[in-house]
């Protein structure tokens, strides 16, 4: 049994490290989920993800609304909110994590390791990015983008990136703890555990969606990035707000979202200690970007390469974040190949949302 995938397009997908890392886990277990849409992955730079409700409520208590946002930011210690008629608000990001999600205190991943290209201000100056290509197929995008004169690189400045590493070993450091913590008390963290392919498909064999609950849902390290949800081929899994929920009975021997969950085991290359070492993880080269036709936040670079693969035809359709029409800033997964749209989608959220659910959508 594997997911139902009815698209033959090739898919280019933006988004944080553990939406990186179940991209990849499909892409390494097709011989289990079925080939995948996903061609080309854009990682971003992420330290942690909020929840909506938390965050809307914060701005409430101190007397603003959502709907008067007009960017967010999280940088120099502060969480920013840019508003209407001029307004700033900035709190503390230590009054602000109250909001944080609980998934993101056991993330390894500050730079999207898993990506083809990763994507973020951290390192350069003001107005670019810093991209780290990591693969052949991520350094092709970035050189014929740069050809065609949509993207210009410089080199990265060495304190730039000696600050970009401080702050990814910071983020290793900080959640390694929480994770020592939580194996402790009996609250596993399977994807940091060292397992063979061999032993992975042994312990997998039998699990459903029950033990995905049990394992990652119900002890907070779900990142709600929709995997389960597009692995599932019953169609019985969704997500509807906060967490996964099942509406239906598993058939016996498909444990397809277990297998594509990013918290679940997840077979290693190397050894942690040895992964953990390196705090940007494996790359092929490191610069500072910029997108001299679009205006974006942080220059613009991970919106024009999605745009660049589009018009050049290297994908068919993009996997983007844009806001809820009726829920002012609310991320939701949108599927498309229409420029303007990726366009309009543009400029972090800074809250979870399941990115493969519109991969999905599609398939119904």
């Amino acid at each position: 049994m594997t997911m139902k995938s009815e698209t033959k397009d090739k898919v280019a997908l933006v988004g944080t490290p553990c939406h990186m890392t179940a991209a990849a886990k499909i892409d390494t277990f097709s011989d289990y989920l079925g080939e995948s849409p996903l061609d080309i992955k854009i990682g971003l730079f992420c330290m942690e993800n909020f929840s909506y409700s938390y965050m809307k409520q914060l701005l409430e208590e101190n007397g603003y609304d959502m709907k008067d946002v007009i960017e967010c930011r999280v940088e120099k210690g502060y969480f920013w909110f840019y508003l209407t008629e001029g307004r700033l608000f900035k709190i503390p990001l230590k009054e602000a994590k109250s909001c944080m999600r609980k998934n993101c205190q056991i993330c390894m991943d500050y730079t999207s390791e898993d990506s083809d290209i990763s994507v973020g201000s951290v390192g350069s100056p003001e107005g670019w990015s810093t991209i780290i290509v990591r693969t052949e197929k991520g350094l092709k995008l970035l050189e014929d983008a740069e050809e065609d004169n949509y993207i210009t690189t410089k080199p990265i400045e060495d304190s730039g990136l000696k600050i970009l590493k401080n702050l990814a070993r910071k983020k290793k450091k900080e959640n390694k703890a929480e994770i020592t913590k939580r194996e402790h008390v009996g609250r596993p963290v399977l994807y940091r555990r060292y397992i063979s392919e061999d032993d992975f498909a042994e312990e997998v064999r039998e699990c459903q969606f029950k033990d995905l609950k049990g394992d990652v849902i119900d002890v907070g390290a779900c990142v709600l990035c929709g995997a389960c949800l597009l692995a599932c081929p019953e169609n019985i899994i969704v997500i509807e707000d906060r967490k996964p929920q099942l509406k239906g009975k598993c058939p016996e021997g498909c444990n397809l979202c277990y297998v594509a969950c990013p918290r679940t085991y997840n077979p290693k290359k190397e050894p942690l200690i040895e992964s953990d070492k390196k705090p940007l993880g494996d790359y092929l080269k490191i610069v500072s970007a910029q997108a001299p036709m679009i205006k974006g936040q942080d220059g613009g670079v991970a919106t024009t390469l999605l745009n660049y693969a589009l018009a050049q035809k290297v994908v068919d359709q993009v996997v983007v974040v844009d806001k809820n029409r009726n829920h002012p800033w609310k991320p939701v997964s949108k599927l498309t190949n229409n420029l303007a749209e990726v366009l309009s989608a543009s400029g972090t959220k800074y809250a979870a949302c399941p990115v493969f659910k519109s991969l999905k959508e599609e398939q119904s």
